[in-house]
């Protein structure tokens, strides 16, 4: 579902920053490195998905930052003020520069595994191994000849390289001013499809390769799941920039998706993997609309907009729609996923699920407040010459609502393809759904007639 979802939102951003270019300057050449520079994302990305081999996964998790870090300093939005363009450098080289300390910590974690099935000599002719398959399968069986300690220290060192792409709280604070600097297609494309590479990197490498470390680390980091998931918020609540306000969003959301993979139930792991394409997503369709409607006025604070549906309805309407897809309205697809992931971890965290549960209310704070801001009242000055969405806006949209909508209200076709890898990865490292407090009635009754 990770490899359709960066192949069918790749083409979208590219016809959303169609135009992107003029934001930093003029000229074919520019265009050129903008497309190469996306395309080469995507490509890392999906081998990144399909890799069965840790160290090419290692190798693309950690080249693909490069592409990025390009997008993200040198395609901004325009700004004739020096102090907003070292902003943007500042930004750029911060997404830099906390990634690859995590990928660092990573790598020293890979050539520790490396060590161990040399050891036991799991590889050809009694060498090491990298091959994904081989180490599962030794990791799950017993085979890898390490002690708690050593595994616990191993599985910190990949947990640590994909809690700071996801980001989980509080190795986040690279990604909001990543996201702000960059034009709104490239913060698209990292915070939908290339932290994604972090939350998947827990579902395959930390559950699968680490069974044991995960369910005793997994009580710590349901904690820290949640406070993102409050933390972003609450800072979302605060903020007076509208692109700023949907990139703390994301770190909410974010938090949803590892408490769900963590929670180490089969909804919750069901969820978690749905609520990532539907983040994709949601946060693709109201970051981009967001993006259109600023590069029109010139600027991202919310005070300065106000009755844009009486200039620009259809572009309110989308934008409205998108929010509420955000703050998990049912009958739009991240709904789905973040009730899944609730009931998962209820079964096995019943408070974690409960403080969890307060940022629902949180959500519909800062999303309503932002479009009732932005969106309702008088036209203020200055929103006057606002103009609705283009038909290349529009084919860049429309596809996007209509996911939400359809995912919203039949996601059968989905969890039909996550459904059987999440029981089997449970499956394979001996998780089991915990046993109903309260058993059915049915089940309470005796042969003889009475009850237990």
């Amino acid at each position: 579902m990770l490899v359709l979802l960066t192949a069918g939102l790749v083409p979208l951003l590219i016809l959303a920053g169609w135009q992107d270019e003029r934001e930093v300057g003029s000229g074919r050449r520019v265009a050129h490195y903008y497309m190469a520079l996306t395309l080469v994302v995507e490509a890392m990305v999906l081998i990144s998905f399909v890799a069965l081999d840790i160290l090419l996964f290692y190798v693309f998790f950690e080249v693909m930052l490069i592409p990025m870090y390009f997008l993200i300093g040198g395609f901004g939005p325009r700004a004739e003020d020096a102090a907003i363009r070292a902003q943007r450098s500042r930004a750029a080289v911060k997404f830099l520069l906390y990634n690859l300390f995590g990928g660092l910590i990573m790598l020293a974690a890979v050539i520790g595994l490396y060590v161990l099935t040399a050891r036991e000599g799991l590889g050809k002719d009694g060498n090491g191994t990298f091959d994904f398959r081989a180490v599962m399968e030794a990791a799950n069986s017993g085979q890898l000849g390490a002690g708690p300690v050593v595994l616990n220290a191993l599985f910190l060192g990949f947990m640590f390289a994909f809690a700071v792409k996801a980001p989980l709280w509080p190795l986040h604070t690279w990604l909001p001013d990543a996201a702000v600097a960059a034009t709104p297609a490239s913060a698209v494309l990292m915070m939908a499809i290339v932290d994604k590479v972090g939350t998947f990197g827990m579902l395959r490498y930390c559950l699968l390769l680490f069974p044991d470390s995960s369910s005793y680390y997994a009580p710590v980091i349901s904690v820290l799941a949640v406070i993102g998931i409050i933390y972003g918020a609450l800072l979302a609540i605060g903020q007076t920039d509208v692109m700023r306000l949907i990139a703390y969003t994301s770190i909410s959301h974010f938090g949803f998706i590892i408490l769900g993979i963590f929670a180490l139930t089969t909804q919750g792991g069901t969820g978690a993997t749905l609520y990532m394409v539907n983040h994709g997503i949601s946060t693709a369709a109201l970051f981009l609309i967001a993006g259109f409607l600023v590069s029109r006025r010139g600027t991202r604070l919310i005070a300065e907009y106000g009755g844009v549906q009486k200039v620009a309805p259809v572009l309110a309407g989308t934008f409205f729609i998108a929010g509420l897809a955000t703050l998990s309205l049912p009958g739009l697809a991240p709904f789905v996923s973040e009730f899944l992931v609730l009931i998962g971890t209820f079964t096995r965290y019943p408070v974690a699920a409960v403080f969890a549960e307060s940022a629902l209310v949180l959500a519909a704070l800062y999303v309503l407040w932002m479009c009732q801001q932005m969106m309702t009242g008088p036209v203020k000055p200055g929103n006057e010459r606002l103009y609705d969405l283009l038909p290349r806006e529009l084919v860049v949209v429309v596809p996007l609502i209509g996911a939400l909508l359809f995912l919203g209200f039949y996601p059968k076709p989905v969890l039909d393809t996550i459904d059987p890898a999440v029981a089997h990865t449970l499956t394979t490292i001996g998780q089991h759904d915990p046993a109903p407090a309260v058993q059915p009635e049915a089940a309470q009754t005796q042969p003889g007639g009475g009850h237990k």
